[in-house]
């Protein structure tokens, strides 16, 4: 029902388009992104050092516009990148050397009306969940790396049941997910959070004098998104709202709640219950701030997975801030820090952990400098501490990363055409 829905908004914005564009000034741009990393990671102490490796990688993002008239414009961002170019895992680097993604795709018609301005957005979009999606371009990023609170794969499948705590608790944080209790015979890595790509939506932005608030209807969750062709889809929703304060800082707050579970799980589920009784949902405050040469942000989340045959089901928490230093019209100076905390989870026979991973902190820091106003280079540094800790007799050890990473980024404008 969903997809209908939303196919035929975008169908009635298309015609709406044909005929806009007959009588106001149009325009067509394509702005490119093309960005060369390097990178050289290691693990302490040097006798665990397995995971120690250089990988250099490429990726382009395209985001074509058009736009036709005062009020309609169509927006795409089209993400193409080599399999090592992330500095993390999505679970399909060894299938595809070049991935690409369809971050956004979709048209939208915007309007004034005296001290308020209303913007409809329909197709592929960034989720409105959070802070940090739509900045997800290595030309608007101080730093290397996205947030670990974004890119972090929590132990949790979406298509696999696991039997209780302790299958729970058998899975390795940021590597493949087997759970035991029935599901998907594929391999698959678990979920994110909050996706840094799109999903199908339709999506409500108002803003009046300093307030701001945003309404947007998925197709799938933003921790399992899927595509319009997809089984699995559940129709739910997204919103936030931000008010700015007259100094300059912006306050803001988010959340989701929906099904997240695939259907190939229905026949698992106890009787009487069906995917909607096992959603997942997230909740977000978020900050930014800038002035002169300083710019801040940072972000707290929460996000709880309700699963079958658990009476605490899995939950995290976690916060970054981050700042950015302009030292010269050149040069600037950007540093983050990140927290992540799990939460405790407990299944129907009793059996109970205070987590379900171990807690762990990141500290991003890089150096960029532009060449001209089409090229910056960023050079970077990152440590990822995971704590030890310990259930019943199980102890997982301290552990380490370290990171060290180089940037070439180039931004150029392919095409800009303005004609009526």
């Amino acid at each position: 029902m969903l997809n209908r829905f939303v196919l035929l908004l975008i169908s009635l914005l298309v015609v709406g388009l044909r005929v806009r564009c007959q009588e106001a000034t149009s325009g067509v741009s394509l702005p490119i992104t093309v960005s060369g990393n390097t990178r050289a990671t290691w693990t302490a102490p040097a006798e665990n050092n397995e995971g120690s490796a250089t990988t250099a990688g490429f990726r382009a993002i395209l985001t074509p516009t058009l736009k036709l008239g005062p009020h309609w414009f169509a927006y795409s961002a089209l993400d193409v990148h080599s399999s090592k170019y992330l500095s993390y895992e999505t679970g399909s680097e060894e299938n595809r050397l070049v991935e690409f993604e369809l971050m956004q795709a979709f048209v939208g018609y915007s309007a004034s009306f005296s001290k308020a301005t209303v913007l409809i957005k329909a197709g592929q979009l960034s989720s409105a969940f959070g802070l940090f999606p739509v900045e997800y371009d290595d030309s608007k990023m101080p730093l290397i790396d996205a947030p670990m609170l974004y890119t972090g794969y929590l132990p949790i499948r979406p298509d696999q049941l696991p039997c209780g705590v302790k299958d729970v608790l058998g899975q390795t944080y940021g590597s493949e997910v087997d759970y035991h209790c029935g599901g998907s015979d594929d391999e698959r890595y678990g979920v994110g959070p909050a996706t840094l790509y799109g999903l199908p939506a339709v999506e409500a932005e108002i803003s009046i004098s300093r307030l701001d608030a945003r309404l947007q209807l998925t197709n799938s969750s933003p921790a399992n998104p899927h595509g319009l062709t997809d089984g699995g889809q559940a129709a739910q929703w997204t919103a936030g709202t931000g008010y700015t304060l007259p100094g300059g800082l912006h306050l803001g707050v988010s959340g989701f709640r929906g099904p997240y579970l695939d259907k190939i799980l229905i026949p698992l589920l106890p009787a009487g219950k069906t995917l909607r009784d096992f959603p997942a949902w997230g909740a977000g405050a978020d900050a930014e701030w800038s002035r002169g040469r300083w710019s801040v942000q940072g972000e707290w989340q929460h996000f709880h997975f309700e699963l079958p045959g658990f009476s605490h089901s899995p939950s995290e928490n976690g916060a970054y801030g981050q700042a950015k230093c302009i030292l010269s019209p050149r040069l600037f100076l950007a540093m983050r820090a990140t927290a992540q905390h799990f939460g405790r989870i407990q299944d129907s026979s009793g059996s109970s952990a205070d987590q379900f991973a171990g807690p762990q902190q990141v500290y991003d820091f890089s150096v960029g400098y532009r060449f001209n106003r089409q090229q910056l280079l960023k050079v970077g540094s990152s440590w990822m501490n995971g704590n030890s800790w310990s259930v019943d007799s199980w102890v997982w050890p301290q552990s380490n990363r370290y990171m060290l990473q180089a940037q070439l980024v180039t931004s150029v404008t392919a095409v800009a055409k303005a004609f009526r």
